[in-house]
């Protein structure tokens, strides 16, 4: 039998960006080359998501402000999921909204209740342009819903309000990188207006 190739071997493990870097406080580009360039990209994203033993990343987290993101990532069956999705489009967001706790690759150490569906279904291309459409439940969704937040430049502490908020906001002063992240998510407090909103378990992406 013909053996799979993991993802990320051939790749770069690249420089996380942080919470106040700008790339990851604005939305992303739509991909239009979908050339090696892009491959290589995947690649990179790939072992970089590995290498900080994450379950999801976008784009803009390794400083690139296009629209892709690559995932290996559990539902709450533990079934695993693994791929990548090039001009992603969030087209369902549904079922139950749970509280669950959330961390991000671009905010280490953290992590807080966002409030997430428990399912969610997001349209896009590989990276060779074929058509792709994945759906996830629980953990799944979660992470599908916070990776395409990413690209519209929202982070998941742009979700989290009340005391939590102010819990996590005082964690994130902190930080060596506390005062940009903070002054950034002042300046951008509202997560994806006139989108359907994103949705239990840890994430960290």
């Amino acid at each position: 039998m013909r053996q799979r190739v993991i993802p990320g071997t051939s790749g770069t493990v690249r420089t996380m960006s942080l919470l106040g870097d700008p790339v990851l406080h604005s939305p992303c580009a739509e991909v239009t080359d979908f050339g090696p360039d892009l491959g290589a990209l995947v690649e990179d994203m790939f072992a970089t998501m590995y290498a900080a033993e994450g379950v999801g990343l976008a784009a803009n987290q390794i400083g690139v402000g296009l629209r892709v993101f690559v995932y290996d990532c559990p539902d709450d069956e533990d079934v695993r999921h693994v791929g990548h999705v090039v001009n992603p489009r969030l087209v369902e967001a549904g079922g139950d909204e749970y509280l669950g706790p959330e961390g991000c690759l671009s905010l280490p150490g953290l992590e807080a209740g966002t409030p997430r569906f428990d399912r969610a279904v997001v349209e896009g291309t590989t990276a060779d342009g074929d058509p792709v459409r994945i759906t996830g439940t629980g953990f799944f969704a979660r992470c599908l819903q916070h990776e395409c937040d990413h690209l519209d430049g929202t982070v998941y502490a742009q979700r989290v309000a009340g005391m939590r908020g102010r819990r996590l906001r005082r964690a994130i002063r902190r930080t060596p990188w506390g005062a940009r992240g903070l002054h950034a998510l002042e300046v951008r407090a509202d997560p994806g207006a006139g989108r359907a909103p994103p949705g239990h378990a840890r994430c960290a992406a």
